[in-house]
């Protein structure tokens, strides 16, 4: 496991030389637009940090199980305000990522991510139910709910809550996938931190990817878009 996380934290470093060295604060967000920078720098970090599953509709089965090494990269320019460095653009976010199938259709999963040379560290979870299970013929539909909570940033309590459904149908090798869902963020700053207060709010949120398995060894890719802004995630590992 700790490799894993060693690898994911590498990747991390390698994606975001911007973001290098940049801590968020809230006490950067000052002024008459403190609450509108703020209110942005939210909606961009809902979109951001909320849950990216990265992987097809099918479930696992029973004896199915997913580890992969992943990086997210979010357009976020309100990172620029928050860090206090105009040089900041995106934010790029690696994770350990790990999915169990279980019985009826049902999986589990969860990651780890603590983004190098930042303050973030964030963990999150979802539970998925295949409403359909797919085949030859049929694609895979399943229901999924899940959360992502951030720790790290003194003074400032992080969490996305969201539901979606999502469809897939493989052939040979490759599954694509595709779905819709929302997501419901809230984003409270310490009362100690004048002329801020928390911003609770939902965000649209769509999805396409693929998967593509070669035995053991999986590689899959996803673009989300969350509210007004995009994500791209890759991610390497192991699937069976």
């Amino acid at each position: 496991m700790k490799k894993y996380l060693a690898l994911a934290c590498v990747m991390g470093c390698i994606a975001q030389p911007a973001f290098a060295a940049n801590k968020i604060n809230l006490t950067n967000f000052t002024g008459a637009a403190a609450q509108a920078d703020f209110k942005k720098f939210s909606e961009d970090l809902g979109s951001a940090l909320s849950y990216k599953a990265v992987t097809p509709a099918e479930p696992l089965g029973i004896t199915g199980f997913d580890l992969g090494v992943e990086v997210s990269s979010t357009e976020a320019k309100s990172m620029a305000t928050a860090t206090g460095n105009s040089s900041v653009k995106s934010l790029i976010v690696p994770k350990l990522h790990v999915y169990k199938g279980l019985p009826l259709g049902i999986d589990v999963a969860a990651f780890y991510s603590a983004v190098p040379t930042t303050n973030i560290t964030l963990i999150g979870g979802e539970l998925r139910y295949a409403i359909l299970e797919g085949g030859m013929a049929m694609p895979a539909i399943a229901v999924r709910g899940a959360m992502t909570r951030l720790s790290g940033v003194d003074k400032f309590s992080f969490n996305t809550k969201s539901l979606d459904v999502s469809i897939s149908k493989g052939f040979a090798m490759l599954t694509p996938y595709a779905g819709v869902g929302r997501v419901w963020t809230d984003s409270a700053p310490d009362s100690t931190i004048p002329g801020l207060k928390k911003e609770s709010f939902q965000q649209a949120k769509t999805f396409v990817g693929a998967n593509l398995n070669f035995g053991l060894m999986n590689f899959a890719a996803e673009y989300d878009k969350t509210g007004a802004a995009a994500s791209t995630s890759i991610k390497f590992g192991f699937r069976f």
